[in-house]
């Protein structure tokens, strides 16, 4: 019998295998490069439908992932990107139809101009070519990538995590029968389903036929990314997000004399709504709250109300020694405890985490500059609010602030491609070249320049 070692494929059977698929995909990206508006949708639209109709296939594989998931201990949070619902694959067919309704960004003339030397230059946009997406754990990823870069007439390479590699297995199918129906290069969107990490290592190495990369995972990932790819590379989603409650969101009640502890009632509830969807509506979504800086102003009260909503939530609060004071304060603790139940101390290295549970940092500051200091330091550039009335204040923090989307007396969670109305999204981008924050449509696409003469030379 042959040993387990010698069934795995070498290093140059991994490289063969993965130059063959990307060059099947660049040159299926010639062929949806000619593609119109109306093909392209007719696409998706139908396979939305086959989806639709495979329901019941996919989530018996999503099973086979949750429960090989639940024998390796994955967390809560992980287990939850895993997760497809009924209700989920909505969701993601929805998003396919909606991404055939949104506007062709293909052939779009973006400049035009008629040179002295009588050339009529046109700028265009055109696709990419070829992405490669290395994604972990969500397997709505595989469709929302391969939807966006398919309506955007580039070939797609997705690597997902494994795992997911049962459902991401049954959806590459889904999505190449689909293909092949309707004659066009199944090539065009491909998933590489081995689990060995070497194939990340070499995919990381063919610039000659992948024009861009896109990683969706944790700092580990990214980091590889990072140091080792020749491709370029579009970094982000890692999303340490902050909300700072300025002393000036809240209006002083009636008769209250001008007293702080009569802050509005209506105005608490609604901090309190904003961080609560901030936090707990998908705290393992990338865009979800990580740290509050409450200013000292109103700290004292408004950290108890905040303790009693959140502890009823489960929501475990990590706070600096001053939320300490108050709540010690403030909240009955337990015998042998030094902090209430639900509260522990928090550290630097808390205030750098991505906890993606249900996990809050809670950091009192003495002022403005202090909280922005604060994002400066530990921020990932992802998403981070404001809670204010004083325009002022908000347009000071706008501006000090250097995040891909900020916010001002709203939750964080809208940074997301289809909230912005850009359909689903390939990433969010936490860096300035090419793109920035979700990255929708618009986002997988370049230009040529085209220059029409009559017999023209340059003189």
């Amino acid at each position: 019998m042959q040993s387990l070692q010698s069934q795995l494929p070498t290093e140059d059977e991994i490289k063969a295998n993965l130059i063959t698929i990307a060059q099947s995909a660049k040159i299926a990206s010639w062929h949806l490069a000619k593609l119109n508006t109306s093909q392209k949708n007719a696409f998706l639209l139908a396979l939305a439908d086959v989806l639709e109709l495979n329901e019941s296939k996919i989530l018996d594989a999503n099973q086979k992932d949750i429960a090989l998931a639940k024998k390796t201990n994955v967390s809560e949070a992980m287990l939850d990107r895993l997760l497809l619902t009924p209700l989920r694959i909505t969701q993601i067919i929805n998003e396919v139809r909606h991404v055939a309704s949104l506007s062709d960004p293909i052939g779009i003339t973006l400049e035009g101009k008629l040179l002295d030397s009588g050339l009529r230059l046109e700028k265009r946009s055109v696709p990419l070519g070829v992405v490669a997406a290395i994604y972990e754990a969500r397997p709505n990823v595989t469709i929302d990538v391969a939807c966006l870069c398919f309506k955007t007439g580039n070939a797609v390479i997705l690597r997902g995590g494994k795992e997911t590699i049962h459902t991401n297995r049954v959806l590459i199918e889904i999505i190449q029968e689909t293909l092949s129906g309707f004659g066009l290069p199944i090539h065009a969107i491909q998933g590489i389903l081995e689990p060995d990490r070497e194939y990340v290592n070499t995919l990381l190495k063919l610039d000659s036929y992948i024009d861009m990369l896109i990683p969706r995972g944790g700092a580990s990932l990214h980091r590889l990314c990072k140091e080792h790819s020749t491709i370029p590379v579009i970094t982000g989603g890692i999303g340490v997000c902050h909300i700072y409650l300025d002393n000036q969101y809240f209006a002083l009640s009636d008769n209250s004399d001008n007293d702080i502890h009569s802050l509005s009632s209506e105005k608490i509830a609604s901090a309190l709504s904003i961080i609560d969807n901030a936090k707990i509506q998908r705290p393992s979504a990338c865009n979800s709250l990580e740290t509050l800086l409450v200013h000292n102003d109103i700290a004292e009260v408004f950290i108890p109300k905040l303790y009693h909503y959140l502890s009823d939530r489960t929501v475990t609060l990590r706070v600096c020694e001053k939320v300490a004071t108050i709540l010690k304060s403030n909240i009955a603790i337990d015998e042998g405890e030094i902090l209430p139940k639900y509260v522990k101390p928090v550290t630097n290295s808390d205030y750098a985490e991505e906890s993606l549970g249900l996990l809050l940092n809670v950091k009192i500051v003495g002022t403005i500059d202090d909280a922005i200091d604060h994002i400066r330091t530990y921020g990932t550039h992802h998403s981070d609010a404001i809670l204010t009335q004083n325009m002022k204040t908000a347009d000071y923090f706008i501006d000090s602030i250097d995040s891909a989307a900020i916010y001002v007396n709203a939750s964080t969670r809208f940074t997301d491609g289809a909230q912005f109305g850009l359909g689903a999204e390939v990433a969010v981008s936490t860096q300035k070249l090419h793109a920035r924050g979700p990255m929708g449509l618009d986002a997988l696409t370049t230009y040529k320049w085209i220059g029409r003469g009559d017999d023209s030379i340059r003189q």
